[in-house]
C-alpha cells in the first residue's frame, strides 16, 4: 500500500518539470492528476468486490503491474492527452486497487480485536507513501530529470510485487490461524459469484447505503478530507513553496515530514478509535485541520512557520480514516468494506476538485492562498456535520439525529 501510494504522490514534484518541458499550464497538468485522484477513489467499491472474489494476492499483483505500465508509458509521452491516459486513467485505476479499501479488507478479515489500530497502521502507510519518497523523487528530477525519478518508482514497484508474490496470503485460514481476537472460525467465503454479480454488487450496496443519512454525512465529510489533504496540500505544496522561493527538494522534504508525523497521528487515531466516540474524534480532527489551513496564508512561509504547520497539520493528515471506518463498520455491517469504498470515492472526488481548483486559482489569481481559506472553512463545516450522526449505543448502528 505504501509503495503503490507513492505513485499517487509522485506527480507532486512533476508539475514544474512537465510545465517547463512541454509548456503545459498548471491547470492542464492538475486536471490530468485530478483524473487520477478520481479513479483512485472510483475503483474502491469495485476493488472491495474484486478482493472478495479473486483474493488479495491476485488483485495486488494486478494493480502493481498496471501502475508500472502507466509509469513506463510516460517515458515516451509527448502530448497532454497521453498524460491524461497514463497518469490519469492507468495509474489512477492501478492505485485504486491498493488504496484504503485494501486496508479495510485486510483489517476486517484478519482482526477482530484491535481493528481500529490496524486500520490506523494501514491508513498511515497510504498517506505516508504518498509523501515519504518525494524528496528522493525531487532530488533525482532536479539532478537528472523527471524520467530517472520515475525509474526509482519502478524499482520500488518491482520489489513490492516480488514481496506480494512470495509472502502475501488472502485469509488467516490459509496459514492455519483464526482472525486476531476471534474465538471461532468465520464462515467460509464464497467464490462462486459470476463476473456480472461481482460488478453489480457495489452498485446494489450503494443503492442500499444511499438511502441512509449516515452514508451521506460520512461521504460528505470524507469529500472535505480529500479536498484538504491530497487534493490541495499533497498536489500543490511543492509548487506553492516555489512561489515563495523555496527549492523543490526542500518543499518535498516538508511533505515527507508531514508523512512522518501523519504516521504517528494516524496510528494514534486508530488507538483512540478503539476507545472513544468516533464523532468527537472527527470533530477535533477536522476542526484542528481547518485552523492549520487558516494559519498558513498569514505566514511568510519562513522556516519556523512552516515547521509549525508541518507538525500540526501532519499529525492530522489522515487521522480521520480509523474513526470513519469504525462508524462505517458499525452502521453497515457485512457490507462495510464496499460502503467504505464508496465513502472513499467521496474522498477522492474532493481530492480531484481541489487538485484542479487550486491549480486554476494559481493560473487566474497568481496565488494559491484563496484555496487555503476555502479549505479551512470546509473543515469547520465537517467538524460540525459529524454530530448529525447519533452516538451508537451498545454496539447498535449509529443513526441520524
Amino acid at each position: 500500500m505504501m509503495v503503490a501510494a507513492s505513485a499517487v504522490g509522485a506527480p507532486g514534484v512533476l508539475i514544474g518539470p512537465l510545465q517547463r518541458e512541454y509548456g503545459w499550464t498548471v491547470a492542464d497538468i492538475s486536471a490530468a492528476f485530478a483524473v487520477r485522484f478520481l479513479l483512485f477513489g472510483a475503483v474502491g467499491p469495485f476493488a472491495a468486490a474484486f478482493l472478495n472474489r479473486f483474493g488479495v494476492k491476485r488483485v495486488c499483483v494486478f494493480a502493481l503491474v498496471l501502475i508500472a505500465a502507466g509509469v513506463v508509458g510516460s517515458f515516451a509521452m509527448t502530448s497532454l492527452w497521453e498524460l491524461f491516459l497514463l497518469w490519469g486513467v492507468v495509474v489512477g485505476l492501478g492505485t485504486g486497487f491498493t488504496a484504503m479499501v485494501l486496508g479495510a479488507t485486510v483489517a476486517t478479515r484478519w482482526f477482530v480485536a484491535r481493528r481500529g489500530l490496524v486500520v490506523g497502521l494501514l491508513s498511515a502507510s497510504v498517506a505516508t507513501g504518498q509523501v515519504l519518497f518525494l524528496p528522493a523523487f525531487a532530488a533525482l528530477s532536479e539532478a537528472w530529470g523527471w524520467r530517472l525519478a520515475l525509474g526509482l518508482l519502478l524499482a520500488m514497484l518491482a520489489v513490492a510485487t516480488l514481496l506480494v508474490l512470495l509472502l502475501m496470503r488472502d485469509r488467516p485460514v490459509d496459514v492455519g490461524l483464526l482472525p486476531y481476537g476471534a474465538t471461532e472460525a468465520p464462515a467460509a467465503a464464497s467464490h462462486n459469484a459470476s463476473w456480472v454479480d461481482t460488478l453489480i454488487a457495489p452498485i446494489r450496496v450503494l443503492g442500499e447505503a444511499s438511502r441512509t443519512g449516515t452514508f451521506w454525512i460520512l461521504f460528505g465529510t470524507f469529500f472535505i478530507c480529500g479536498a484538504t489533504t491530497t487534493g490541495l496540500v499533497q498536489t500543490h505544496l511543492v509548487s506553492i513553496c516555489g512561489d515563495f522561493g523555496i527549492a523543490a527538494v526542500t518543499a518535498a522534504g516538508l511533505l515527507a515530514a508531514i508523512g512522518a508525523f501523519n504516521f504517528i497521528g494516524t496510528i494514534g487515531s486508530g488507538w483512540l478509535s478503539d476507545r472513544f466516540d468516533s464523532r468527537w474524534l472527527l470533530f477535533w480532527y477536522y476542526g484542528l485541520r481547518g485552523l492549520s489551513l487558516f494559519y498558513l496564508p498569514f505566514t511568510d512561509f519562513g522556516f519556523y512557520e512552516l515547521t509549525l504547520f508541518t507538525v500540526f497539520y501532519g499529525l492530522d493528515w489522515l487521522a480521520t480514516v480509523p474513526p470513519t471506518v469504525k462508524l462505517t463498520t458499525e452502521r453497515f455491517g457485512p457490507n462495510a468494506t464496499i460502503v467504505f469504498g464508496w465513502i472513499f470515492f467521496g474522498h477522492q472526488i474532493g481530492s480531484a476538485v481541489a487538485a484542479y481548483g487550486a491549480g486554476l486559482t494559481r493560473d487566474v489569481y497568481a496565488t494559491y492562498l484563496p484555496a487555503f481559506f476555502i479549505a479551512g472553512l470546509l473543515c469547520l463545516v465537517a467538524a460540525l456535520a459529524v454530530f448529525v450522526i447519533r452516538r451508537s449505543q451498545g454496539g447498535a448502528e449509529p443513526q441520524l439525529a
